[in-house]
């Protein structure tokens, strides 16, 4: 080829590669019919063209219907895991419901029981004053158990309290050892209200301490 001479339009679209044909839609289309064909060995083409129609609409219906199928199916799980988390949802308020219940029911019955201590230590009769000492330590007894405390007696209990972790667990001992001579001397100890409502002061910081009262 002589590059020499000047390029010619006319000349080119005279090429076979510049052909109408070769950029006829139509034509693609009927060769990659007639490829088909030589492959599957079918009749004409317009049997070919039935056939290929016949497989993409089978296929079609085929996508379509995944499709449809995975649509429900993810509908279906999003409505369950609606529903599963309406019920977490339910089931959780309840149980939260039922514990604020327990702890007002509990916070109600431990104010009373020391609503009554108080009123033993603030008696004129000094009998009272013995018994409110005998009321605390049965309370703090309690909260030992609610600690996880274990022990025959509350005296075994407070030996388990670590000093510099229970600061004023250890403080209780002083109260707890009167309330054993209140046990055991009963009318016979002399016990005046000052010395009653410094150790039921005692007692009461303990309890304000882990939230008891």
């Amino acid at each position: 080829m002589n590059f020499s001479q000047p390029f010619n339009l006319n000349t080119a679209t005279q090429h076979p590669l510049f052909e109408p044909t070769y950029l006829n839609l139509q034509y693609i289309f009927n060769q990659i019919l007639e490829f088909f064909k030589g492959i599957l060995g079918i009749g004409p083409l317009s049997e070919l063209g039935a056939f290929l129609k016949i497989v993409f609409f089978i296929l079609t219906l085929i996508f379509v219907t995944v499709i449809i199928y995975c649509i429900v199916r993810l509908s279906e799980i999003r409505e369950k895991e609606k529903k599963h988390l309406k019920e977490k949802i339910a089931e959780y308020a309840q149980k939260q419901a039922e514990k604020e219940k327990r702890i007002s029911e509990n916070g109600e019955q431990k104010n009373k029981r020391w609503e009554r201590v108080s009123e033993y230590i603030n008696s004129p009769v000094s009998s009272d004053w013995k018994l409110a000492i005998i009321e605390a330590d049965a309370m703090l007894e309690e909260l030992m158990n609610h600690l996880g405390f274990k022990g025959e007696n509350l005296g075994e209990k407070l030996k388990q309290a670590d000093r510099e972790r229970y600061p004023t667990l250890n403080l209780a001992w002083e109260p707890h050892t009167l309330r054993n001579r209140i046990a055991h001397e009963g009318s016979e100890l002399e016990l005046p209200q000052y010395e009653a409502k410094r150790l039921v002061s005692i007692y009461e910081r303990v309890f304000r301490e882990f939230n008891y009262i």
